[in-house]
């Protein structure tokens, strides 16, 4: 399994704002961070505001913020919100109109056992938080400074 890229960069700029409690974040800062395309950013920043992970404020003093504490928001949850297809193989896809389905589908094991498989990975991802991705080592490669009274906090 593979996330996309615009998973990575939900996920990554989740946990700079993550970082950053103390304040509001540009899409220009987390772009110059993590080198990633700003025109691509405002459409996961988009989607993320769409899908209540954060808030976005506009004008002249505006930026980012997580719209509830890191330890509220599921990685799990986030995954399965910015990927538009978690069929592993084709026949787990919704079909399109005029698509021939699978002639193994209602005797294929294979598409059981990934779905399985693809169910045992989610587990994993709904056990952790975005709190939890947020370690020293983020702290000091992204530049945050640690407030603990601020650390479960947001804006």
């Amino acid at each position: 399994m593979r996330l996309t890229l615009h998973t990575d960069y939900a996920l990554r700029t989740l946990i700079y704002l993550g970082l950053h409690t103390d304040r509001l974040v540009s899409i220009r800062e987390v772009s110059k961070a993590y080198g990633i395309s700003e025109n691509h950013l405002v459409k996961i920043v988009h989607r993320l505001g769409q899908g209540g992970f954060i808030d976005t404020l506009r004008g002249r003093n505006g930026g980012l913020r997580l719209a509830r504490p890191a330890d509220q928001i599921q990685i799990g949850d986030v995954v399965r919100y910015t990927e538009e297809d978690m069929g592993l193989v084709a026949c787990m896809q919704a079909a399109q109109p005029g698509e021939q389905g699978c002639i193994l589908a209602r005797a294929c094991r294979l598409r059981g056992t990934l779905g399985e498989a693809l169910g045992a990975f989610m587990q994993v991802l709904d056990r952790y938080t975005l709190a939890d991705m947020i370690t020293s080592n983020e702290r000091q490669s992204l530049g945050a400074v640690h407030h603990p009274e601020q650390a479960r906090s947001i804006v």
